[in-house]
């Protein structure tokens, strides 16, 4: 081998492992091929298709929790600092914004080392015997930076690990060394946004571990607006501080406690607990951090009755950090005003993207009284005898102000129709209504077109709603992924934010919904990945629209909901209106307004006009092409012409290999090549019909010009008997079958004695059979 010739891994054994270790690094101190995401998942029909993770070839780390330095390594092929910019890109990944995570980045073939510092903008050039040392890399970014003692200290402060506590992910470490370095050096409000599914209970167990046991901080105030979040925090991510916990019940405060734990509606009290509210049991200084969940919710207004909490536990040394998933910036509430622009912001696009969330796929679904909206004949009278108002309703309207039967009828039949035809009957469903009421008829419409499954467990669909204790009480039953029942659930408000239900394959919209951060937290509903129950991705049918906020620049490319005061607003309980608040579980209220009546219309029947289906693409953005049209639009993405494609494919040696590169780019040859009428070509002529408008040809019409092309006619015996098996395989199994010496292995090739005897005896040797192979796949494509 020569010196030229030595691959990167080569290069990484021989020069650059040894230099980094003679600069005194140890093997525990750096990860090789570390893989800081899982991989996209993206949907395709109804199978998903996994990206590739990212992957660094170096990642060194001053502690464990303090990554210092990345290096990127290239071969000798390629100049020195080949791999600058994509280590770069690397560390820009493992951060954010202005901030810094990975302050040091190196770029080498072996020969030199190229080096960037992120914190100065500099570059120089060093020897391999030159490499820093951890210590110096240390020294020079405590310099740089201007640490602060607290900080060095909340730094070298190590996160909370065991057996049962996994380490945390890149942007949750990202998350946590970012708040602790923030609240080390004196800043007194910090807000995380987070997408839902991303841990962000996890991440603030970490940060308040972190400063408890660094001495920043010593007691804590978590407060929450319902039971179900305080409990499953409690005993579930801050189990290890369980001994330092306690829950503050029934307004009394134990003040022998570390971190106290409290729904906001006990702490606040009554009208009639003005001036001695249960918080003034302490003193204002008692705390020292308060973290506010759910930061978006009720503690964002000024005037609510539980920013009091808040203005009360708020002494010169006192932090409040808020997380939220989405945060509000409204005439209302404003988080930005309060916390200032978030320290970390971890998106549902970018936890798609690596692999650590769920995506979607979008069914947007047009009945027709929703297209063309309902007016009543003149003095119409409803099923009530009530005389209808003259005028157009839409679906603003509909299961609010008037309810068409039917209609709701419609939406169940589509819903469990199509349960029924993906074989999912069994997939944990959500159902957004619009009102208690509306919840409570979709729920009798669902059961009786499943009747035959409710007749084996009621229970298989319920209404969840903040009125229902009975339904309540299977809530937890519906988050366990041990649990069969419920599967369907119809609710309003209730199951918006602080409900886990990880197995949620389907969530349907029936909702009219003008608040961003409340169609945010629906969504979230369906985010959870989980690979073990067959969780990799789940979907949207809409029925009023709602989807059209998926198009808004607000859903993700920027993350702070801004309303412009005209939009309107969701009203309080009234007969069929929302879920009322309920200080037992702290469920959200809406806003006071007049009653109006509701009608109920029994005569007007519905149908469904079209439906139609959105994928994500490598964007995130959500397209309403057929998965055709995406195909052929990212093949003349990567190929502009029918002669780059066949250029690339004839210059290909491993065709299977270049067409899972393809599918990793958005051409799914595989779920277009299942329609009947192409299941006999090969993926070659499908691509070039598809994007060229070429002719295609069958795979048989193919083998039968290898066979008269009189190329095969140097092999004679059983090597062309094998040949002519081979050939048989393709135009069984396709391409790949020809490219994998497996294939030897089947019982086809039994009679041949097996791949040894095929290759050496009767082929003379592996370089003779794979010229035989290669002269077979240049005929096949010539």
């Amino acid at each position: 081998m020569t010196y030229s010739s030595l691959s990167e891994e080569d290069v990484k054994n021989r020069y650059i492992t040894p230099a980094i270790n003679k600069a005194g690094w140890k093997a525990s101190d750096y990860l090789m091929e570390y893989a800081y995401t899982d991989g996209r998942i993206n949907v395709i029909g109804n199978s998903v298709k996994k990206g590739k993770r990212k992957k660094i070839d170096y990642l060194l780390n001053y502690q464990p929790n303090v990554p210092i330095a990345i290096v990127e390594a290239k071969d000798l092929n390629h100049d020195y600092g080949h791999g600058m910019q994509q280590g770069i890109g690397y560390a820009q990944g493992l951060k954010v914004a202005k901030n810094l995570e990975v302050p040091f980045v190196y770029a080498t073939n072996g020969e030199k080392f190229l080096e960037h510092d992120m914190i100065t903008g500099k570059e120089r050039t060093i020897t391999m015997n030159e490499f820093p040392s951890k210590e110096t890399l240390w020294d020079r970014l405590k310099l740089e930076k201007g640490l602060t003692e607290d900080q060095v200290k909340i730094i070298n402060e190590p996160y909370y690990s065991s057996r049962d506590v996994f380490s945390p992910r890149y942007y949750q470490r990202i998350a946590i060394n970012r708040t602790v370095e923030a609240i080390a050096s004196g800043r007194r409000r910090v807000m995380l946004v987070m997408a839902t599914g991303t841990g962000k209970t996890y991440t603030a167990f970490q940060i308040v571990y972190r400063l408890l046991k660094a001495g920043i901080k010593k007691r804590v105030l978590y407060l929450a607006d319902r039971n179900i979040l305080v409990d499953q925090t409690m005993v579930g991510d801050f189990a290890p501080l369980l001994d330092k916990s306690t829950k503050v019940q029934g307004g009394q405060m134990d003040s022998s406690y570390q971190i106290h734990f409290a729904l906001y509606q006990q702490l606040a009290g009554n009208d009639e607990d003005e001036g001695h509210e249960p918080f003034r049991q302490l003193k204002p200084d008692f705390f020292d951090m308060v973290v506010i969940d759910e930061a978006h919710r009720g503690s964002a207004k000024k005037n609510s009755q539980w920013r009091k909490i808040l203005d009360y536990f708020d002494g010169p040394k006192v932090t409040h950090f808020g997380m939220t998933a989405t945060p509000r910036n409204d005439k209302e509430a404003s988080n930005v005003d309060y916390f200032g622009e978030p320290i970390y912001t971890y998106s549902l696009k970018q936890g798609i993207d690596d692999g650590f969330l769920a995506p979607y796929r979008v069914i947007r679904v047009n009945l027709d009284v929703d297209v063309n909206g309902f007016r009543p004949t003149k003095n119409e009278k409803d099923a009530l005898g009530q005389t209808i108002e003259d005028r157009v309703y839409t679906t603003r309207d509909f299961d609010r102000d008037i309810v068409i039967d039917d209609r709701t009828k419609k939406v169940a039949k589509y819903v469990s129709d199509y349960l029924k035809r993906n074989h999912a009957r069994f997939d944990k469903t959500i159902i957004f209504c619009d009102t208690i009421d509306h919840a409570e008829r979709m729920r009798q419409a669902l059961v009786n077109e499943n009747n035959d499954l409710v007749a084996k467990n009621p229970n298989y669909i319920m209404k969840i709603t903040g009125d229902d204790k009975e339904g309540k009480s299977q809530l937890g039953n519906f988050e366990d992924t041990a649990s069969k029942y419920p599967v369907i659930v119809t609710t309003s408000k209730l199951l918006t934010t602080g409900v886990n239900v990880k197995t949620c394959k389907l969530i349907v919209l029936d909702q009219n919904l003008n608040s961003m951060t409340e169609f945010k937290q629906i969504i979230g509903r369906g985010t959870r990945l989980d690979e073990k129950h067959g969780k990799q991705f789940f979907t949207i049918i809409d029925f009023k629209g709602a989807s059209r906020l998926f198009a808004d620049p607000a859903f993700d490319g920027e993350p702070i909901e801004e309303i412009d005061g005209n939009r309107p607003q969701t009203v309080t309980h009234r007969p069929g209106s929302s879920d009322p608040t309920s200080p037992s579980d702290g469920d959200p209220g809406d806003i006071v307004a007049e009653p109006r009546p509701v009608y109920l219309v029994t005569n007007k029947k519905v149908k469904v006009i079209n439906d139609q289906v959105s994928y994500m693409d490598e964007n995130g953005d959500l397209i309403t092409t057929s998965l055709r049209d995406f195909t052929k639009k990212n093949m003349l993405g990567q190929y502009a012409s029918l002669d780059d494609f066949t250029r690339k494919w004839r210059n290909a040696d491993n065709k299977q290999r270049l067409l899972d590169k393809m599918e990793d780019n958005g051409i799914f040859y595989k779920q277009i090549i299942n329609d009947e009428k192409l299941k006999n070509m090969d993926p070659f002529d499908v691509l070039v019909h598809l994007a060229y408008n070429q002719r295609p040809l069958t795979k048989a019409e193919r083998i039968s010009h290898v066979k008269h092309s009189g190329k095969l006619e140097q092999y004679q015996g059983a090597a062309r008997e094998v040949l002519d098996t081979l050939l048989n395989k393709y135009e069984m199994d396709g391409i790949q079958d020809l490219e994998s010496n497996e294939v030897l292995n089947l019982p086809e090739f039994e009679k041949f004695g097996g791949p040894v005897k095929i290759i050496f005896k009767i082929f003379g040797g592996k370089n003779q059979y794979q010229d035989a192979v290669k002269t077979v796949k240049d005929e096949i494509y010539s």
